[in-house]
Order: structure tokens, then sequence, then C-alpha cells
């Protein structure tokens, strides 16, 4: 059974950092690109960051351009998304998600469909 299982949402004040991680388990997670995706209470899905399956030619939405890492330990089946100086607009629920089509964020906003899987979310909240 595939898993995606994230961990390291919390609440942190505004200019604070946090590491977002993802575990994957019951595929071969060194095969997969991985994307991440959030979603703000009562938006649509909004594209974060996407790493090919060797840890290369990350993607980054221009929300996060300059403020976000993500990377990837294949040996640990983990994904991660280091995020600097969060603003409140970061609030959101972030999802880790495999089994999409490489390049699909210059195509519009992401939709459930897009992803084979999806992880159930780790809630970040950025608050004074």
């Amino acid at each position: 059974e595939v898993q995606l299982v994230e961990s390291g949402g919390g609440l942190v004040q505004p200019g604070g950092s946090l590491r977002l991680s993802c575990t994957g388990s019951g595929f071969r997670f060194s095969n997969n690109a991985m994307v991440w995706v959030r979603q703000a209470p009562g938006k649509r899905l909004e594209w974060v960051s996407a790493i090919n399956s060797a840890g290369g030619s990350p993607y980054y939405a221009n929300s996060v351009q300059g403020r976000a890492t993500i990377s990837r330990d294949n040996a640990k089946n983990t994904l991660y998304l280091q995020l600097n100086s969060l603003k409140t607009e970061d609030t959101a629920m972030y999802y880790c998600a495999k089994d999409f089509r490489w390049g699909i964020w210059y195509f519009g906003a992401p939709q459930l469909r897009d992803f084979g899987y999806m992880g159930q979310g780790t809630q970040v909240t950025v608050s004074s």
C-alpha cells in the first residue's frame, strides 16, 4: 500500500522557519518525482515546489521562490521542504504527492486528479 506521511508543520511567527518532511512507503521512492502543494482555508490548491527522482531540477512557485528549498533523501525515502522567512500568507495545509506529469504547473492550478497519490497533509500556521 502506497503511503505518504507529512510532518513538521506547526505554529510559527512571521519571519520564522519550518522544515516539512514527507516519508513515503509502499513504492520505490527513488524512482518518483515528488511535489509539494498547499491549500489555504477557503482557497484552491496551489503549487509550491517539485523535485525530480534524483533530487535535481527543482521547481518553485513564485510565491515561495527564494524562501523555500526542496530536497530529498532517497536512502530515507523522505522528501523535505525548508521554508524560511515565513509570511502569514504561507498559512495552509501542505501536502506531498507523487505520480504527476512533470511541468504540469505551467498549465494551471493543481487539482486532485493531477496526482496518483497525496498524503494527509501537515498544517503550517504563520501568526504572531
